[in-house]
C-alpha cells in the first residue's frame, strides 16, 4: 500500500467553514480550497497505510475518552515573522485541544509525533502568500466571532492532488454538549 500522510483536526462547522475558506481563498492562499478548515490536532503525517487500522483503532480510544467541549473562535493572531501564518483565534476550547492532541500523539499510540513548534490551537486564514495580503487577512478578520459545540475530530488523508479529504468522524464518548460558556448577547445592554 506504501506511505499515506494522514492528519487529525476538528472541523470548523458550516457556514463558519465554507466562510473561512472562501475568506482564505479571496486572499490569494492557493491552498485553500484543498483544505478544509479546521483546528489541528496532529499535523501532516506520514505512515505506513498498512498501519491505518492501528491508528483508527486509537483515534477511537481517544475519541471515547473526550467530552463535547464549547469552542469559541475571536480575532485573529499571527505566527510572522517565524512562520507566514495568520490565524483566527480560538479563545474558549484550547484546553481541550491540547488534551486531545496529547493522546492522538502519544508515544505509547501508533502516531508519536514530536512538533516542531509548541502547540497552539488556531483555525489558519493565510499561509505562505505575501505580506501585504498576510496584512489584509489579519486586519479583515479583527472581528470575526464564530462558536459551536465541539462533538469530536476527523481523520483526514491528503490525496496525490495535495487536497486533504475526510477518512472518519470520530465522535465524542458522550453525547451531553455543553452550553456555550462566555457566550455575549451583543444585542442587549442590562441596567441594575
Amino acid at each position: 500500500m506504501g506511505t499515506v500522510t494522514i492528519g487529525v483536526s476538528i472541523a470548523v462547522p458550516e457556514p463558519h467553514g465554507s466562510r473561512l475558506q472562501q475568506l482564505r481563498a479571496g486572499f490569494g492562499d492557493v491552498a485553500a480550497h484543498g483544505i478544509p478548515t479546521h483546528v489541528t490536532l496532529l499535523p501532516p503525517t506520514e505512515i505506513d497505510g498498512t498501519g491505518l487500522a492501528a491508528v483508527e483503532a486509537h483515534l477511537s480510544e481517544v475519541a471515547a475518552a473526550a467530552r463535547p467541549f464549547p469552542m469559541r473562535l475571536s480575532g485573529t493572531g499571527t505566527f510572522r515573522p517565524l512562520t507566514p501564518v495568520v490565524y483566527v483565534q480560538v479563545v474558549e476550547g484550547g484546553a481541550a485541544c491540547t488534551w486531545l492532541q496529547k493522546r492522538v500523539r502519544d508515544a505509547s499510540g501508533p502516531i508519536p509525533r514530536e512538533l516542531q513548534f509548541p502547540y497552539h490551537p488556531h483555525v489558519t486564514v493565510a499561509h505562505g502568500i505575501d505580506e501585504a495580503a498576510m496584512d489584509r487577512a489579519y486586519e479583515e478578520l479583527a472581528d470575526y466571532v464564530a462558536e459551536w459545540p465541539c462533538t469530536g475530530f476527523g481523520l483526514y488523508e491528503q490525496g496525490a492532488d495535495a487536497v486533504w479529504r475526510k477518512l472518519r468522524e470520530f465522535p465524542f464518548g458522550s453525547t451531553m454538549v455543553p452550553p456555550q460558556a462566555g457566550r455575549v448577547d451583543r444585542g442587549s445592554v442590562s441596567a441594575h
